[in-house]
């Protein structure tokens, strides 16, 4: 796992990897795992100055060491930084899980076609994402330019740094609103740190959790199971 990106949400990937692990094989069986754990802030500054190159560099950095260590299937424990999966595939001879190809397959198995997307401000607004759901046959609506600054805001303001507000619940229930109202059949929950905040009874479409999605596509991968299509 590539992660600390945030903390916040790896410590959710790291939960779930367990849990999953212990249903399926029962009894005190966990999951092996092997986590690199970036400082979040020095990717932000990257983020924010556009230098997807440089942040891209210090996960690929990131990953051959995981690679080294044993790790048989990478996972970036992020949204937004599969911006770079491309730049770290390329640097590593094992298999990188993308998070969103696990995502539309989750998706398409619920037979839905078109999806709001929320997310970081990268997320939603650049390509890198959409067109990897869009080229699973999906049909992406993301939100206003208002409420994507609203979204973005919290992501970072707060839920990187724990704080989950019910003032911002509610402002993330009328954003599901306004994308269901312009046509959306269900909820991508394109950024880890946003299953801290948001479930299923916050839409009255169906929302499809990307950290929760990736490790059950992580566990199956592992134990050997086919990714379920």
């Amino acid at each position: 796992m590539l992660g600390g990106m945030s903390w916040e949400s790896s410590a959710q990937y790291y939960r779930l990897a367990n849990e999953l692990v212990r249903e399926r094989l029962g009894g005190l069986h966990s999951a092996r795992v092997l986590l690199a754990s970036v400082d979040f802030a020095d990717i932000e500054a990257l983020q924010g100055a556009g230098q997807w190159e440089e942040a891209g560099r210090l996960l690929a950095q990131a990953a051959r060491g995981l690679e080294a260590g044993g790790a048989e299937l990478l996972l970036i424990c992020t949204n937004t930084m599969h911006k770079v999966a491309d730049q770290v595939q390329a640097a590593i001879d094992i298999p990188l899980l993308h998070l969103a190809d696990a995502t539309a397959r989750a998706i398409t198995r619920c037979g839905v076609s078109t999806v709001g997307l929320l997310g970081t401000a990268f997320t939603m607004e650049h390509d890198f994402y959409r067109d990897r759901l869009a080229g699973h046959g999906l049909t992406v609506l993301v939100p206003h330019v208002d409420d994507r600054t609203d979204v973005h805001r919290i992501i970072y303001d707060e839920l990187c740094r724990g704080v989950l507000r019910e003032e911002s619940r509610q402002i993330y229930r009328d954003v599901i609103s306004r994308l269901v109202e312009a046509g959306a059949e269900g909820v991508v929950l394109g950024c880890t740190e946003i299953e801290l905040l948001i479930e299923a009874g916050d839409s009255s479409v169906p929302v499809f959790p990307t950290t929760r999605l990736h490790v059950e596509a992580a566990v199956d991968a592992s134990l050997g199971a086919p990714f379920r299509t």
